[in-house]
């Protein structure tokens, strides 16, 4: 029976790749101090230096269209605002039951 291998979060991974990338302490350092094998260290570095740039264009993306939903969502609701509005302004009865008239 094979031995199970350890799954790392993404923020381990992320934390162990910026302290390789600091160089302030050897692969070997790192490995005894994380209990990581340097070639995973080592691999987990390359991974961000190659997608620094992709993860922050990414986050910009998904910033926009978060935004955009919900000033989607926002003129889907003025718009249903206006059109009921609308309808209530040509019922003269309904209009002064809502204002409290008979």
């Amino acid at each position: 029976m094979g031995v199970k291998r350890k799954q790392h979060s993404a923020q381990f991974k992320a934390q162990v790749a910026m302290a390789a990338l600091s160089g302030e302490k050897t692969l070997a350092e790192l490995s005894a101090e994380y209990g990581v094998h340097p070639t995973m260290i080592s691999t987990w570095k390359q991974e961000l230096a190659r997608r620094a740039g992709e993860l922050f264009e990414r986050g910009a993306k998904k910033a926009e269209g978060e935004q955009q939903k919900t000033i989607d969502e926002l003129y889907r609701q003025l718009g249903q605002l206006k059109v009921e509005r609308d309808f209530l302004a040509g019922q003269p009865a309904l209009s002064r039951l809502l204002k409290g008239g008979r």
